[in-house]
């Protein structure tokens, strides 16, 4: 795309035309004696001279200047998005509860894992952090757009690193504490556990105030179902020595009030899945619910194309410098 930059510059090609036309009809009227020898026409006709031909095209030469002078421009011209992202993080419950194997293919845990993995990819733009917690809470990863690295730290995550328990008000208050300096216009937690808060020094509902401070809104996530379920519990065999594994069903306790309460309070949604499908699900509408706000910006840049019609304007120029001066001495 070409556009011009001083199109005013413009007028001076209608200066050429008039120059043009006013050198001609000059020599047609003009009675002096032609060096150059010219045929007559007819009655006071006469075929166009050296010095005519020399006046128009020095007349012409106005004419690529004035576009020249108008600087003639190519537009180079790309849009660039900018994403106004949303700072996360997501507080996993790591209990020895979550090893329950009610969620196929594998345990509340490693479904959960790969859930949230899932959703860490789906969201480039966004800073991510993880905080696990058990009867204590721990920053897994503080916020990030290194998500790779995030997802990495995440797939390490195991069982029995931390106290046993639920302190969900520790893993929300921990998860509060990194977002309590973002500056970014959405922040959110998404808290997944699976049983009812039994440990920590930090009420749940207290750590909902909180976030509600903070302008933080909370999604939470009920994985499983309460009630007995089987959960493998690994012990070493006193005559072997050997590291074993055997399915118990236990009872699991869980609390949707309190999450309910805590989602509320914040302005967020609680979420309840039983399954692994129904966990994906409940990430997908949690991706939906907070989308990532995008702008364009257009950068406009212009190169200069002014240069051939200078070069045409200058060579008209001398060509009629150039046939005046071998056409001989005529006055102009």
């Amino acid at each position: 795309m070409i556009r011009l930059a001083d199109p005013w510059w413009l007028l001076l090609a209608g200066v050429g035309v008039l120059a043009a036309v006013l050198w001609s009809v000059r020599r047609l009227w003009q009675r002096y004696p032609f060096p150059v020898r010219v045929a007559r026409t007819g009655r006071g006709g006469l075929a166009v001279g050296a010095t005519v031909m020399a006046g128009l095209l020095a007349a012409a030469a106005l004419l690529p200047l004035a576009v020249a002078s108008a600087r003639p421009q190519e537009v180079l011209s790309r849009e660039i998005e900018h994403a106004t992202g949303i700072d996360i993080v997501v507080a996993l419950d790591v209990s020895g509860s979550m090893a329950a194997l009610d969620f196929k293919p594998s345990d509340r845990l490693s479904v959960a894992k790969q859930v949230i993995s899932d959703f860490l990819a789906r969201r480039p733009e966004d800073r991510m952090g993880l905080v696990v917690f058990a009867g204590a809470a721990v920053t897994l990863c503080p916020l990030t757009l290194d998500h790779d690295v995030a997802r990495t730290l995440l797939h390490r995550v195991k069982l029995g690193a931390l106290p046993d328990g639920t302190a969900i008000g520790m893993g929300l208050g921990t998860a509060v504490n990194r977002l309590r300096h973002s500056k970014a216009h959405s922040k959110i937690i998404v808290l997944v556990t699976d049983g009812a808060n039994n440990a920590g020094e930090l009420d749940p509902m207290g750590a909902a105030e909180l976030a509600r401070d903070q302008g933080i809104k909370v999604y939470t996530v009920l994985v499983g179902r309460g009630g007995t379920v089987p959960i493998p519990l690994h012990y070493r065999d006193p005559r072997t020595g050997r590291v074993m594994t055997q399915i118990r069903q236990m009872r699991v306790d869980v609390n949707p009030e309190l999450l309910a309460s805590i989602a509320r309070l914040t302005g967020g949604t609680a979420f309840r899945a039983r399954d692994s499908q129904a966990l994906q699900r409940v990430f997908d509408q949690i991706d939906k619910m907070e989308k990532t706000k995008f702008s364009s910006v257009k950068l406009v840049r212009y190169r200069e194309r002014f240069e051939p019609w200078a070069l045409a304007a200058l060579v008209l120029a001398l060509a009629g410098v150039a046939l005046e001066a071998v056409a001989g001495r005529s006055p102009w």
